[in-house]
Parts: C-alpha cells; structure tokens; sequence
C-alpha cells in the first residue's frame, strides 16, 4: 500500500488531476465532481438527450477535434456568441437532442480524459448537486470508488480547492451509504452535513459568477436532485446512464 492511495477503503476521494495519478489504483468506478460548471452543463445536456465529448485543451486542437466528430464546439469563454454554447450552465439548456457538443474544460474536462486514458476497466460519471441522489444510486453496484472533487484555478493556474464540490462529493458519498471510506470521503461528508445549500451562493466561485453576470448559472448549479438521468463516459462522450425512478 502507498501512503497516498486511500486503497484500504472502499469509497475514497482526492483532488484534482492528481486524484487521477495517485489514488485510482484498482477502483471500479470514477465519480468526477466539477459544479461549477462542467458537471452541470453535462447534465443538462444529457437531459435534452445531447452527448458531451470532453476536451481538455482550449486551442486549435479542439477545433479539428470537434470537426473529426461531426460535433459543434462550445466556446472557449463563458460569454458565447448569441445562439452558441459554453461552459454557462443557462447556454446549455437549448441545446437539442442528439446534438454533439464537445466542452472544454481545465477542470472537468482535463479529469474526464485523463482518467479515461490512465484507468483501465472503470467506469466514469460526472457528478453535481442536480444528480447527486442519481449518481450515488449507480456507485451502490461497484465495491471501490473513487470520488474527485475538480477544484477551481487561481489565476496562476494552481489547484483553489472548491468547497461547492467538496460539498457535493460528500452529499454523493452520503447517499451511496457505505461505511469503508476514507478520512478524506468523510470530511466531505461532514461539509455536506453541515452546509446549507444556500449558503453555496455566497462561496467564491458562485461570487465569482455573480460578478460576472452569470447568477442564472449559479441557481442552475446548486439545484438540487432535478436531472432526469445518471451520466457516464461511453467512450468518448457523456451520455444518459439510468433514469430517475
């Protein structure tokens, strides 16, 4: 056993990409954790029956990727051109079914690829507060899971761990209802326990929102429970898991 791993326990979790590196070792299930907004776009679309392709490099790559696939390319900035899509949560919300989007992200995104191609046989969901329930039910079928909180970036491009996703990480951790997890799966827990909702609206990345014009994409990343399905990478793409009983 390496110290950083966590693989005496069941449910584990870790930050970042580094999660990734260190701590997935023999874990059968992957549950990346970015509200703000990744996740939560991911969601929505796959609620209107779109399929997601995460990217992770915000450059021309993206662009040959997207026309490989046939699929449309969110914007790089938040503030998309009228009729486009971003990475604002509201954007995704028109987007019509079967459409094919790819997202990048440095948070969402970069993890989602990573871990696609650094860990074999596992299986990836992406995880908000709108599919915390839905996603914990899925997690109940595999034994060893590994929970990764994104985080945000400061400007210098280092790690700003996020509290909106330590708090949805826990909230999932909660309703897988295992016992054999970490120290780190249960100080998530206890944020999650402890923390209003609400109180979400004044964390700084939902500030940072705010004061940028986006308080509709802060309501649509702290609603909670409102996805109709589960979603996991296929592949290449994030796509509907199970629907909501």
């Amino acid at each position: 056993m390496q110290w950083c791993n966590q693989d005496r326990f069941d449910v584990r979790l870790e930050w970042g990409t580094a999660a990734v590196r260190y701590a997935a070792k023999d874990v059968e299930c992957i549950v990346i954790v970015d509200v703000m907004s990744f996740s939560t776009c991911v969601s929505l679309a796959v609620d209107n029956g779109a399929q997601v392709y995460p990217y992770p490099w915000k450059d021309a790559s993206a662009i040959g990727f997207a026309n490989n696939i046939g699929a449309r390319l969110a914007s790089y900035d938040r503030l998309s051109d009228a009729g486009g899509f971003s990475l604002s949560p509201a954007s995704i919300r028109k987007i019509e079914k079967g459409e094919k989007l790819v997202l990048p992200s440095p948070n969402g995104s970069a993890i989602s690829f990573l871990a696609r191609d650094r860990v074999t046989d596992v299986t990836l969901f992406s995880g908000c507060f709108r599919n915390l329930s839905q996603t914990a039910m899925a997690c109940r079928d595999f034994k060893r899971i590994l929970v990764i909180p994104c985080g945000e970036r400061w400007p210098d491009g280092s790690l700003r761990p996020a509290i909106e996703d330590y708090a949805a990480a826990g909230g999932i951790i909660a309703a897988i209802g295992r016992d054999c997890f970490s120290p780190e799966a249960a100080g998530a827990v206890a944020a999650w326990q402890q923390l209003n909702l609400l109180s979400l609206r004044e964390c700084a990345s939902a500030l940072e929102l705010q004061q940028r014009g986006f308080q509709e994409d802060v309501e649509l990343c702290l609603d909670l429970d409102s996805a109709k399905w589960t979603w996991q990478l296929q592949g290449d793409f994030y796509a509907a898991g199970s629907e909501r009983g």
